[in-house]
């Protein structure tokens, strides 16, 4: 049996983040679930109270394969390196050559700091750019490889 699966990341920022991984992943926001016409019937119907409506966000793949993001505000800011994180692999692959490598990097990274990320390290393989860790508008790691 399989299970569905989404991945959550805790923040300050809910909506901020989830506007970044739009951009990042080419992603969109989640529907409200079936049988609502928006999230705010939604939240009425389950009995949010209207002062948590915007402690969470959830982002889902247009073509509906890749699993769901979902950012949940918490209390505490994030203290260290993230144990999991993801790759945005747009290079091609290691088989490409550097010039083909290189430009592909070097452009999500001009798009995704323009967006709120910043460049944290760039990692060299052979003397040519392998990939480049980044973090997002709450400092979590990714990378585009």
């Amino acid at each position: 049996m399989t299970t569905t699966w989404s991945i959550t990341v805790d923040c300050a920022a809910p909506r901020v983040l989830a506007e970044f991984w739009k951009t990042a992943l080419g992603y969109t926001d989640a529907p409200p679930p079936a049988g609502f016409e928006s999230w705010t019937a939604w939240f009425l119907w389950c009995e949010v109270p209207e002062s948590e409506w915007d402690d969470g966000a959830t982002i889902v793949d247009p073509d509906g394969i890749r699993p769901q993001l979902c950012f949940l505000v918490v209390p505490e800011a994030k203290r260290a390196k993230n144990r999991l994180h993801l790759d945005l692999k747009v290079s091609g692959g290691r088989a490409e050559p550097a010039e083909v490598r290189t430009p592909r990097i070097r452009s999500t990274v001009a798009a995704l700091t323009a967006a709120g990320a910043r460049t944290l390290e760039e990692h060299r393989m052979h003397g040519e750019l392998d990939h480049v860790v980044l973090a997002d508008p709450e400092g979590n790691e990714f990378c585009v490889v």
